[in-house]
């Protein structure tokens, strides 16, 4: 195919349509362009190729032998083009890509992805977990869910919940923890790359970490929450990292209060997304769930 590199395929698109057509009126309304225009995309292409593929007459142009030869293939070629375009339309339309942290992927979006795929049967939903930030304007994502503080240049972000921590540990090491003062006697699970520390619960509390012994650390906070579920200790976690573990009775947070981190969770799409219907469907639902895991919290608490 290397003798394409030398044809335009703006041209090539030119010499069929006219040649399908049958005139450069039709041609030029068909591209969406002007017939001068056409005029000289058939000229410029005549002359990379070497050969004339119409004859110029007075009732207008008319394909030559081996006009008639090229065109014939040219418009077979086009219309598995077209066909190729309207496959990816398709696509578009019945499919979903949205990228997610892993942790959040795990610990709370796979739990809770069937309720969308009940409501909204007809999209194919693919979640992109990565922890890199993946740049909706020009990955093949239609979404984002991120944690931070907004105001990214260049994305549009939409304000779903704000992040918040509590402690969780196993039922048994909760039973011996009556105010937010026993947590020094207990060991304390740590994430060793947690982007709050556990001073942000403490110090409403009139507590600072100085009081807190201990325990085991880890580079992930999923694993500390597994930890916390084998018993390891007292965790700082967050919906909805604990969410599924708290509703199954995994963990238990011996203490209601929750408190900000100052970051929230946040729905991101490029500055012009692409169209595609399922986009604020997702939105909106995946809005509503992440708020109805806190309030299913809170009324545990």
């Amino acid at each position: 195919m290397k003798n394409l590199n030398r044809i335009h395929l703006s041209g090539l698109r030119a010499v069929e349509a006219v040649g399908r057509l049958g005139s450069l009126a039709a041609a030029a309304e068909e591209m969406g362009v002007t017939a001068g225009a056409v005029s000289q995309q058939l000229h410029r292409t005549e002359e990379a190729l070497g050969r004339p593929l119409f004859a110029r007459e007075a009732k207008g142009l008319r394909l030559t032998a081996l006009g008639e030869e090229v065109c014939a293939r040219l418009t077979a070629g086009m219309a598995e083009l077209s066909r190729a375009v309207a496959l990816t339309e398709a696509r578009a339309h019945d499919a979903l890509t949205v990228s997610v942290a892993p942790i959040f992927a795990s610990r709370w979006l796979v739990w809770r992805l069937e309720k969308f795929r009940a409501a909204d049967p007809g999209v194919r939903v693919r979640i992109d977990a990565d922890v890199g930030l993946v740049d909706p304007n020009t990955a093949d994502i239609d979404a984002c869910v991120r944690v931070g503080k907004g105001g990214w240049p260049g994305v549009a972000a939409e304000w779903m919940l704000d992040q918040t921590v509590f402690p969780v540990c196993h039922p048994r090491l909760a039973e011996t923890l009556k105010s937010p003062g026993d947590l020094a006697k207990a060991p304390i699970v740590r994430d060793q790359y947690a982007m709050f520390d556990w001073d942000v619960w403490l110090a409403p509390n009139g507590l600072d970490k100085s009081i807190l012994g201990e325990g085991p650390v880890y580079s992930d906070g999923s694993l500390g929450l597994d930890a916390a579920i084998a018993g390891q200790g007292v965790f700082l976690a967050w919906e909805p990292l604990a969410s599924h573990a708290l509703a199954s009775g995994q963990v238990v947070a011996p203490f209601p209060d929750r408190y900000p981190t100052g970051d929230s969770y946040w729905f991101v799409t490029a500055a012009a997304p692409r169209p595609n219907p399922h986009v604020a469907r997702f939105r909106e639902w995946l809005k509503n769930e992440l708020q109805a895991s806190v309030g299913g919290f809170s009324a545990q608490s």
